[in-house]
């Protein structure tokens, strides 16, 4: 069948808005009709190589859908359910998957090597982080599409699949957040907003919120900031200026950038927990001298996809979603189509807006 998708052709060069032949799922895979897909950094640093994966490619990893048909062999999905597309399904087989760690999975993202589709002229595609959900509807092994619990609106829920995943994991696993401590966010994007959302739901009493762009501070506070800190050279300074001259007891880094990363540690308490969520490329080196290690006794750490277990959080994230602690239209600052990417791919580059949501 045929269906409009956003094509990257090559690295570097510009999404094609375009129709594309998709198959009938085969064996264990399930066709998704999407609702909606988010418009995500990782996209982004997709389509001008900081991550590297097979091209031609469909992008698209953040969304959500109503489950078409089926292939065989596959269970607990049938035509008509509402799912999460998981892109980084964990195969439960690997060194990473036996210690539970299955957002380390090392087989994750095999599947983005497969034949996903084919242009009009027979060109192969392969599906961007798995899931290729930049396009109207989907075929994904059935790893990659989650029941949605009950009381998520599906067009909302597009959002679990990403921003709201590894914002949630990273206050609740990877930093541990506790009742009572300060919590600094540096960079208020989707995730950014997802991950100051988390932070009050996990009893933090200050919230500090960083950024380059003065527009965002509405947004952070409606996510729950309680402070709002304009990114420049003195943004340590003033984070511990806000915590009694202490700094905060955990900051988190959503923008993957060198000079955050380090304003991030900077900011800080002594004994303090810095943990990184945003993808930088290879060439932003973050550098530290050994007596500052010694001194401050900060931890700083990675955090993939929110230190997540997909089939674990999305239940007690729907909870949380439900009884209204977690808003997820607060994220969204733009509803568009497929062919508006490109402009929201521009916004990401510039500092605007929160998460832009293609809508089918």
């Amino acid at each position: 069948m045929t269906v409009r998708a956003a094509v990257l052709p090559a690295v570097g060069a510009p999404l094609e808005i375009t129709g594309i032949e998709l198959p009938e799922p085969g064996p264990g895979q399930v066709r998704v009709r999407l609702a909606a897909a988010g418009v995500c950094h990782s996209d982004l640093s997709l389509s001008d190589g900081t991550m590297r994966v097979p091209v031609p490619a469909v992008l698209g990893h953040e969304g959500a859908g109503t489950v078409t048909a089926v292939g065989e062999g596959v269970a607990g999905l049938v035509p008509g359910t509402p799912v999460v597309l998981n892109w980084a399904p964990a195969c439960g087989g690997c060194p990473a998957c036996a210690r539970g760690e299955v957002w380390l999975c090392g087989h994750a993202l095999d599947g983005a090597a497969r034949v996903h589709a084919r242009t009009a002229d027979g060109t192969e595609l392969h599906p961007g982080l798995n899931v290729g959900a930049f396009a109207e509807e989907t075929v994904v092994p059935a790893a990659c599409a989650l029941p949605l619990p009950e009381g998520v609106p599906l067009t909302d829920a597009a959002l679990l699949g990403c921003a709201v995943l590894t914002g949630y994991g990273a206050v609740h696993h990877s930093a541990r957040v506790q009742p009572g401590e300060t919590v600094a966010v540096f960079g208020v994007g989707g995730v950014g907003l997802a991950t100051l959302q988390a932070a009050r739901i996990a009893g933090a009493a200050q919230v500090v919120a960083v950024d380059v762009s003065p527009a965002k501070e509405e947004l952070a506070r409606a996510c729950g900031a309680t402070d709002f800190v304009l990114a420049d050279e003195q943004t340590p300074r003033a984070v511990r200026a806000l915590t009694g001259k202490q700094g905060v007891d955990v900051a988190v880094e959503c923008a993957g950038r060198a000079r955050s990363i380090r304003a991030a540690w900077e900011s800080t308490r002594r004994g303090g927990r810095t943990t990184v969520v945003g993808i930088g490329g290879k060439d932003e080196q973050v550098t530290f001298n050994a007596l500052e290690i010694f001194h401050w006794g900060r931890t700083l750490t990675g955090c993939v996809y929110g230190n997540s277990d997909p089939a674990r959080d999305l239940p007690a994230i729907a909870a949380h979603v439900r009884e209204g602690r977690l808003n997820l239209s607060a994220l969204v600052t733009e509803h568009i189509t497929l062919k508006d990417i490109p402009a929201a791919f521009e916004d990401m580059l510039a500092g605007r807006g929160g998460r832009a949501l293609v809508v089918f």
